[in-house]
């Protein structure tokens, strides 16, 4: 390929009224002297993406804690389906969020738990309509970024979002059901349809369009990639063959994608006759790995740089039958020091870090130029209590995983003074080219990471 052909880095493949991202190619990339002249000592040029996923209830901390600090450490087992991206991770302890605890509100901390996850603050005790907290950390960097990619950020949850109604102990639904807040006052929407997540990402969604047209248009509608695919082929041909592969396997997995939609929304068509949601899987594994293959898919195009992930709300009491583990979740958290019942959280904490494990060798395994999409990443999990048991707010279960384009030395176990998790949101907002002063309840940066 001639090295001098470039495309511009927000190239879209369309046909017949949608468009279709590309992911980062090397026919995207600018001339290497000015790679050099941009790019700071350590740093990746490439745009840095990062995701907050987030688990509830707490952990059995004796089986997520590492016995060892720094490389050597050993992976307890509810973090051993982390083994194949090890070298990719940081264990991080010792962060705690203050503003969870009652501090003088009483009850209600699987609904602070949630709400001050992402934005350090404390939540105002409210059922009512001012609910007041503070803006998160993903929005403060959407603000700042994200107006480079065609949304500004993402937010996924694998529960619907509830907007209104006292949820914990005199706390709204809004708190428990959202980590993103664009205001002190205005939640996030969350989106629980990956169909839905899929046309908003390539353009095909209508607004104001009702879930019966939407189903008609859809019967008839070809598949994304079919009306693009002209686009696609004289794209291709102007390639080299590094970037007709990445295109290939690209395509591929966007198809995939939409395979499993496909599944999910025949699933759907036979349901009794009500009010049903179109293209969730009926599988709950299912649902959260398509999620999380819609994420890197947005990460991967540059449709966005920022998203979300709510696993479960706080205080969720779902059930893992198909793990042996019938009992519900946040029964089993209050475990009163009962050995039966530990075991049983580890066991949904590990199924959650299993979906963690997917994420990441999914970015692992996706290219971007000499390395992997997940080095260009920081992807936060974790959950606003500890021990569930007791509700702590501190020692928290927190993972850092990703390269962050260079600036990050995974691999790890770093255990922490009780610092606030708010300074580990300042020092990634530096790294997004998003600083702030401070975040919440932040004292500076964290600097060992």
């Amino acid at each position: 390929m001639d090295k001098k052909w470039q495309i511009p880095r927000r190239t879209f493949l369309r046909g017949l009224g949608a468009s279709l991202a590309l992911p980062m190619l090397e026919a995207m990339a600018p001339p290497t002297r000015l790679l050099a002249a941009s790019a700071g000592p350590g740093a990746s040029s490439r745009p840095l993406r990062m995701a907050f996923l987030y688990v509830p209830n707490g952990a059995n901390m004796a089986d997520w804690t590492p016995k060892q600090v720094g490389a050597e450490f050993e992976l307890p087992s509810i973090l051993e389906p982390l083994a194949e991206v090890k070298s990719d991770i940081q264990v991080l302890s010792g962060l705690a969020h203050q503003k969870a605890f009652a501090n003088g509100d009483g009850a209600g901390d699987h609904a602070r738990a949630s709400a001050t996850f992402l934005t350090g603050c404390q939540a105002r005790k409210t059922a009512g309509a001012d609910i007041h907290i503070g803006v998160s950390v993903d929005q403060v960097a959407a603000s700042k970024v994200g107006t480079a990619t065609r949304l500004p950020s993402l937010e996924l949850s694998c529960d619907k979002g509830q907007e209104a109604g006292n949820c914990d102990s005199g706390y709204s639904c809004a708190y428990q059901f959202h980590i993103s807040w664009r205001s002190e006052t205005t939640p996030n929407p969350v989106e629980y349809d990956p169909r839905q997540v899929f046309e908003r990402m390539f353009g095909r969604n209508r607004p104001g369009e009702s879930a019966e047209k939407r189903a008609l248009r859809q019967r008839y509608d070809k598949s994304i990639l079919d009306v693009v695919l002209n686009d696609a082929k004289n794209l291709r041909s102007g390639l080299g063959r590094t970037d007709q592969r990445k295109l290939d396997e690209y395509l591929t997995s966007v198809r995939e994608v939409e395979l499993r939609l496909e599944k999910a929304d025949q699933f759907a068509s036979k349901l009794p006759d009500y009010a049903k949601p179109t293209g969730v899987p009926k599988d709950y594994e299912e649902h959260i790995r398509l999620m999380a293959d819609l994420m890197v898919l947005a990460f991967q195009t540059d449709t966005t740089r920022i998203a979300t992930f709510m696993l479960a709300h706080d205080g969720s009491n779902k059930s893992y039958p198909f793990i042996g583990v019938s009992d519900g979740h946040h029964d089993l958290s209050h475990h009163q020091g009962k050995e039966e019942k530990k075991q049983k959280i580890a066991k949904i904490n590990r199924f959650h870090t299993s979906q963690l494990a997917y994420l990441l060798k999914k970015l692992k395994s996706t290219r971007e130029g000499n390395g992997s999409l997940l080095d260009q990443c920081m992807i936060v999990y974790g959950s606003g209590i500890a021990d569930g048991n007791s509700h702590a707010h501190d020692n928290l279960p927190v993972i850092l995983a990703g390269g962050g384009g260079g600036t990050l030395q995974p691999g790890r176990h770093v255990k922490l003074q009780k610092q606030p998790m708010t300074n580990l949101y300042v020092s990634m907002l530096d790294r997004m080219g998003a600083g702030v002063e401070h975040l919440g309840d932040s004292t500076g940066k964290l600097k060992d990471i």
